[in-house]
């Protein structure tokens, strides 16, 4: 009898074991939100080399933000970790708060704009660490440049690209656009302020527009910071963000135009806290697959409770379009999105 009581426990304990193994073998059904571990905001979703990557902003206080970690995935459901892929130590200007990258991609090689500094302008006194008088000039918007999305990065200009208030924005949360007739705009700011600017071919500075300026401000209604364009069925579509990052009321916007520059009018808010869900969901970026009119939104959101004024987590959930091009409002899920393999 203790013979055949020892076998079954024996057996139990084998298939225990067999299930676990198996549990833990079987194929994640859904990416689930957040989509890696660790606090991050501010992703730049992208396709690069037939992968899906996010390069977000490392979440934490500003004299800690002195590095940029990146995820890449063959699917949008298994992520892979690249740690610290540009630090301080490569850019020489910057001291701290490194933000919301935007990655391109021309020719072998891929640029990676950044902001950094968290400079102030004289007009906003007592703000500057440099000096409340005079605009801070040292920080801004700057470039960095690698032969692979996962780097190493080198500084690409040994300054930054923008370091002026121009029409009171500062310089921060950069967008980097191609228009469809190769030209490379980027488009940015913060204070609720957003201008849009022309890159020289070889993204060594802004190119003058036609009335002299070096930027344009293209503001819409409602508009905070953290814009993205992209275009859909010959339609420019400006998304920004709304509210305040340091809370829950942080949302998300959108405008559409027949013009790179606008003007881009106000049509809906799309993504806003869910109280079975998150809240702060904002500064965001989209992902269309090639050859197919399937959309993402890959966004930041503060779990509930929210803990810290940093606890901000990056998720993946779908976009969807009417039938007129006005975007759906976005539904937050802790499932996140399927498998979706790169062809």
């Amino acid at each position: 009898m203790k013979s055949i009581t020892q076998f079954s426990i024996y057996c139990f304990l084998i298939f225990i074991i067999t299930l676990s193994t198996v549990s833990a073998q079987s194929p994640k059904k859904t990416s689930g939100n957040p989509i890696f571990e660790g606090w991050y905001a501010d992703p730049e979703a992208v396709i690069l080399n037939k992968e899906y990557w996010v390069f977000p902003t490392f979440s934490a206080k500003y004299k800690d933000q002195i590095f940029f970690d990146a995820f890449s995935s063959k699917d949008l459901v298994n992520w892979k970790k690249h740690p610290r892929i540009l630090d301080t130590t490569a850019i020489k200007w910057a001291k701290m708060a490194m933000w919301a990258p935007s990655i391109l991609q021309k020719g072998k090689q891929f640029f990676l704009f950044f902001s950094a500094n968290d400079i102030q302008s004289s007009e906003r006194k007592g703000f500057g660490a440099n000096n409340p008088d005079k605009d801070d000039k040292v920080g801004g918007i700057g470039i960095a440049v690698a032969s692979k999305p996962e780097g190493p990065y080198k500084d690409y200009l040994g300054k930054p690209l923008i370091n002026q208030f121009y029409n009171k924005a500062q310089p921060i949360d950069q967008a980097v656009f191609q228009d469809k007739d190769g030209q490379y705009y980027i488009i940015y700011g913060g204070w609720g302020h957003c201008n849009i600017a022309k890159l020289k071919p070889d993204f060594s500075g802004l190119m003058p527009l036609e009335n002299g300026e070096m930027v344009k401000e293209i503001t819409p209604k409602g508009y905070v910071e953290g814009p993205i364009m992209f275009m859909r069925k010959g339609k420019y579509y400006l998304m920004w963000s709304e509210g305040g990052w340091t809370n829950g009321t942080y949302k998300v916007a959108y405008g559409v135009a027949d013009s790179v520059w606008g003007p881009f009018e106000k049509k809906s808010t799309i993504l806003m806290a869910d109280e079975k869900v998150a809240t702060g969901a904002g500064h965001h970026s989209v992902i269309n697959t090639p050859k197919s009119d399937d959309w993402y939104i890959v966004y930041h959101r503060r779990p509930i409770p929210n803990l810290d004024r940093d606890h901000r987590v990056v998720c993946v959930d779908h976009l969807y379009f009417n039938e007129d091009g006005t975007i759906k409002d976005v539904k937050m899920t802790f499932e996140g999105v399927e498998p979706k393999k790169l062809k």
